[in-house]
């Protein structure tokens, strides 16, 4: 699958769109007190983070071992289900992962090899985004945006 930057933009609204047809899709256990490491895996450190207004956080982690990143998008009350995402892309390699959903408590895990690579990655929880664009690059500035729609 190829990402470009308006194409993840695009890609979150169809994927909001089709969250209100696909209501009854069997959602995530609800798992109150969830972390990063529970849904991608005990390896995978924590990296960077980004709240997601105060409904969460959509996390960043890596894993030495075997070079990959996951995301996750984990609500700071599990609750009814709502339309969720957590994507990661690596504009070098072009490879990206993705998943958009309804869930009750987090949305992920989504996994690509990142090693040595800048990452462009978020989430959503509701009709709030966030995406990073250029995160992890040493010294480059990453750049943050959150909307609402």
């Amino acid at each position: 699958m190829r990402f470009t930057r308006s194409a993840l933009g695009a890609t979150a609204v169809a994927a909001l769109s089709l969250g209100a047809t696909t209501a009854l899709a069997a959602p995530a256990s609800a798992a109150p007190n969830t972390t990063p490491q529970k849904v991608c895996g005990s390896s995978y450190k924590t990296v960077n983070s980004a709240p997601i207004g105060s409904r969460g956080t959509v996390y960043l982690t890596y894993n030495s071992s075997n070079g990959k990143n996951c995301v996750t998008t984990i609500r700071n009350t599990p609750g009814t289900a709502v339309d969720m995402s957590a994507w990661i892309y690596v504009a070098d390699t072009d490879q990206g992962d993705e998943d958009y959903g309804t869930y009750t408590s987090y949305a992920g895990p989504t996994y690509v090899y990142g090693k040595g690579h800048c990452v462009d990655w978020g989430g959503s929880i509701g009709n709030v985004y966030v995406q990073v664009s250029g995160s992890n690059c040493a010294a480059l500035k990453e750049s943050r945006v959150t909307y609402t729609r």
